[in-house]
């Protein structure tokens, strides 16, 4: 985890009746991504009915993730009560004292427990948010901490999320793929023992908190970025603040819709497509009078730090080229904590 200024505690950022300057962005370098832009274009991502024929909605989950390399879904199998149960988890958790939260800080070279968003160390100003990673069973401990009388329920609902989720991202990813005349099948995970064919599912998840701000013009929740997955299921609380960016638009607001779902491409997926299915980039905006939760479903496909990443050969064809050579998520894990989104260039073969 960043290193969290002494001066500012961000378990306390709801507090604060003015915008600290460590905090505050100029609009003219908010983001190192892409041209910053303060304001959003009047246009929407595609909303997708899952419960349509699987032809129908391959056809427009292609069509998304091409032009988008994101889109919205609606009647996908999780339940209301599942992710009420979850936001409201994470509403307990984020509203704790700071002196709590910080009982179950992530270290420095871990990932999970609470802190900084990761991408913080690549920016010179902070970013008006707070989190809580769970990438691995060391969260049983951190909920024994902050819920010492109710913590089995509350891992039961981490579990069961988890569980939903890696059904809801195996199906989506079947469907991308299939939108590009290739299945699970096709991929190459690797070639050491254990790992080939694998279909076995790795996922974090990402718990988001995005205080009242007193200057939401001047402040960013979440700087623009990639995520380093094969894709990204978000839930967002009912207070607005995601937004992607799209070459021909700019910067498009992402509104949230009781019961409905966000899906991001990462750049991982954005290389087994050998870039005809690119990574999203996407920032989270703040409030002045509402906070805003959102939880986010980080799907890494198979399991195991040395699966091996590469272009799909029947996407390439056979006279066509591999933009990107091959690269285990561990190491690609590297590369983007050290070159952020210079990332792809590291890898690419020409």
């Amino acid at each position: 985890m960043p290193p969290i200024a002494k001066e500012i505690c961000i378990g306390n950022l709801g507090n604060l009746q003015t915008l600290p300057d460590s905090f505050t962005w100029e609009l003219t370098s908010a983001d190192s991504v892409i041209p910053p832009s303060s304001a959003a274009v009047k246009e929407s991502i595609p909303v997708i009915d899952l419960s349509d024929p699987d032809h129908v909605t391959t056809n427009l989950i292609g069509n998304a993730c091409h032009t988008w390399g994101a889109f919205q879904i609606a009647n996908h199998g999780i339940s209301q009560k599942l992710l009420d149960e979850i936001e409201s988890l994470s509403k307990t958790l984020f509203d704790m004292p700071s002196e709590k939260k910080l009982e179950t800080a992530s270290s420095e070279k871990g990932v999970s427990g609470y802190g900084e968003p990761r991408i913080s160390s690549f920016f010179e100003k902070k970013m008006w948010s707070e989190g809580f990673t769970i990438a691995d069973g060391s969260y049983r401990n951190h909920f024994i901490t902050l819920w010492p009388h109710d913590h089995i329920n509350n891992c039961r609902i981490i579990e069961e999320y988890k569980d939903e989720m890696e059904k809801l991202a195996n199906r989506l990813m079947s469907s991308i793929l299939g939108s590009l005349g290739v299945t699970v099948d096709d991929i190459e995970w690797g070639q050491k023992p254990g790992n080939s064919g694998s279909k076995v599912g790795r996922g974090a998840i990402r718990l988001n908190h995005y205080p009242v701000c007193p200057e939401p013009e001047r402040a960013m929740g979440l700087a623009a970025h990639t995520d380093t997955t094969i894709l990204t299921i978000l839930h967002q609380s009912n207070t607005g603040g995601l937004q992607v960016f799209r070459e021909e638009s700019g910067w498009v607001n992402v509104e949230p819709s009781p019961g409905i779902l966000v899906v991001n491409i990462g750049d991982l997926f954005h290389i087994l497509s050998n870039g005809k299915i690119p990574s999203v980039v996407h920032r989270a905006k703040v409030n002045h009078t509402r906070s805003r939760i959102s939880i986010a479903y980080l799907w890494c496909g198979p399991a195991g730090d040395d699966v091996e990443i590469k272009p799909i050969p029947k996407i390439i064809g056979p006279v066509g080229q591999s933009l990107y050579r091959s690269v285990t998520w561990k190491e690609y894990l590297q590369i983007k904590y050290k070159v952020f989104d210079k990332a792809f260039d590291a890898i690419r073969t020409r």
